[in-house]
């Protein structure tokens, strides 16, 4: 059993978000499910653009360090989260020398050049992904890998980049069925 701290998308905590979190803790994980937009929840990226900018990076930064604070007692975290949240999730797993893994739904961020991290990454990510360009992908996981992570990137040819979500154009059933297999069978190997 992990112990997983979820983060939504810059959508807000959708209903989408909670499903996965279920499909977790079916699977025997205890998942934690921040709410870092204070309730809002938005459909369209426009929107959810304006919150996190609203909002800002350092805050959301610091409310994603708030909700991961106590679980870090103890035993190891897995960090995740779809696109915003994965990016956030990516932030936590590198300060946290007791990471145990990071999956990531959707969403990547910068990595310092300094970054150093042993722990297993899973990318699930649409093919093309106008957030998630390839250029973007292959540098990422370069990068990943220079800080010493076992990093996995699973594409999804067609898919659109909350493929995910069932409420959103993005979605796509048998992309999201196919992520979740190997997503559930990463968190059962940790």
């Amino acid at each position: 059993m992990a112990r997983i701290l979820l983060l939504h998308s810059m959508y807000g905590l959708r209903p989408a978000v909670h499903q996965a979190a279920d499909l977790m803790r079916e699977a025997g994980h205890d998942v934690h499910v921040p709410d870092l937009y204070d309730g809002r929840v938005v459909d369209t990226a426009e929107e959810g653009i304006a919150i996190k900018e609203e909002i800002g990076r350092d805050e959301l930064l610091r409310r994603a360090v708030a909700a991961a604070a106590p679980l870090t007692g103890g035993g190891g975290v897995v960090y995740a989260g779809f696109s915003l949240g994965g990016a956030l999730a990516q932030n936590l797993a590198f300060a946290d020398d007791k990471a145990l893994g990071l999956l990531q739904m959707h969403g990547t961020s910068d990595i310092a050049d300094d970054a150093s991290g042993d722990f297993p990454v899973q990318l699930h990510v649409a093919d093309p992904d106008t957030y998630e360009p390839v250029d973007w992908v292959t540098a990422w996981y370069l990068r990943m890998r220079k800080a010493g992570t076992d990093v996995e990137v699973f594409r999804y040819r067609g898919a659109g980049h909350l493929f995910t979500d069932p409420e959103l154009p993005d979605h796509d059933p048998e992309a999201t069925e196919r992520a979740w297999t190997i997503a559930l069978d990463f968190l059962a190997d940790l």
